[in-house]
């Protein structure tokens, strides 16, 4: 509110602050790199062989994928007919977020050369650019499975790894007690040089934000308990889901409410097995309200720059840019958030200066997005439930 009164009073004088909110933006932006290739590689060491692998895995996955394409439709429905942000001169705003120099464009390049470009690099400097970002996943990616393929003779690198990965998850922390001076002058900077239309586009974010997490989380919710179990997973699931609605709003992290949403699950008569396996997983690769944000987050920059959005390819790029973000989001509180939006802004095409404003979206919609991550794992243990024993699996407990 600071912010936003301080860019409505003094206007085009408020981007006097704006200095401190690009320390913000390069902070983060230097991190990017190192965040990401330890955040994925050290994910994927930690993998563990879990009881009844086979149906269980591959049911988990079944039902993640399901759910998720379910979550990335409601939330690009909820935003296409609705303009986030009407700025008086989008021009403006796009010049005053583009780089001082761009690079060429290859017009004349294949799609495979493109995605040649996107997916690799060659050279191993270039992987220590955020302007690669996916070659940075694939090699992230890659290096952690040859780690697990060396197996103990790898173990020294695995600590290493997760030493590193710590240092580097608390200069993210460092990094986010500057996030209130940083963001806030940042806002105030915006406000001030494109008026007062970017802050109701905010407001009106999280208003619909919050109105389409409710609405899922007692409709969808209700529905996937009912597939699970009828009547009566439906009676166990509101039963026991309110540990873990209020665990996640009040930390507003996934990995935080783990603990308790374990104990939920398994009080709604999920085996050992399957939730101590599903709740972690959903953790790193299922977020429902992460997905349904990504999805806010685009639409609004795609209003903000005037993106159109009138063939069924823009459409489907736009969903999958929304999957394919969600997944790198992970269960720490903060970080992952930051590779998801960079993903964002590297495959729409957005300047890199768009960062801060997909970080505020993050920042107002947090605790109804934590609600539906982590409850979306809660219930999506008992789907996996019905599948791997069958439908009676409540009665026999």
């Amino acid at each position: 509110m600071l912010a936003l009164s301080f860019g409505i009073i003094f206007q085009e004088k408020a981007t006097i602050l704006k200095p401190l909110g690009d320390i913000f933006l390069n902070l983060l932006l230097v991190v990017i790199v190192p965040l990401i290739f330890l955040t994925i590689t050290t994910s994927i060491t930690k993998m563990k062989t879990p009881k009844r692998l086979g149906k269980i895995i591959v049911t988990i996955i079944t039902v993640f994928i399901i759910t998720s394409l379910i979550a990335v439709l409601v939330g690009f429905v909820s935003t296409y007919f609705v303009k986030l942000v009407e700025p008086e001169d989008g021009e403006t705003i796009k010049a005053s977020l583009e780089e001082e120099t761009q690079d060429e464009e290859n017009d004349d390049l294949t799609i495979a050369d493109r995605t040649v470009q996107l997916l690799t690099v060659n050279d191993f400097s270039k992987l220590l650019s955020r302007d690669h970002i996916i070659a940075i996943l694939v090699m992230s990616i890659i290096c952690g499975i040859a780690t697990n393929m060396a197996g103990e003779k790898a173990k020294p690198f695995v600590d290493f790894l997760n030493s590193a990965n710590e240092v580097v998850q608390n200069i993210i922390k460092i990094i986010m007690y500057y996030a209130p001076i940083g963001l806030g002058c940042y806002f105030a900077a915006l406000i001030g040089s494109f008026g007062a239309s970017i802050a109701i586009g905010y407001l009106k974010t999280f208003i619909i934000y919050t109105v389409v997490a409710v609405a899922f989380y007692f409709i969808m919710y209700t529905i996937y308990a009912y597939i699970a179990g009828g009547k009566k997973g439906i009676k166990m699931f509101w039963k026991n889901v309110l540990p873990s609605t209020l665990t996640a709003i009040a930390t507003c992290s996934s990995a935080a409410s783990i603990p308790v949403n374990i104990e939920c699950t398994k009080k709604m008569g999920v085996p050992d097995d399957i939730a101590e396996t599903t709740v972690p997983m959903g953790t790193s690769f299922h977020k429902d309200g992460s997905i349904i944000g990504s999805m806010f987050k685009i639409m609004f920059l795609v209003c903000l720059f005037g993106t159109p959005i009138n063939t069924a390819g823009s459409v489907l790029g736009i969903l999958g840019v929304a999957l394919v973000a969600n997944l790198l989001i992970t269960g720490v509180p903060i970080g992952g958030g930051t590779i998801s939006e960079m993903l964002i802004i590297t495959m729409m095409g957005y300047p890199v200066a768009a960062l801060p404003i997909l970080t505020i979206i993050a920042t107002i919609i947090d605790p109804p997005a934590t609600m539906l991550n982590v409850v979306g794992d809660t219930v999506s243990s008992m789907l996996v439930t019905r599948v791997v024993d069958g439908k009676d699996w409540l009665k026999d407990k």
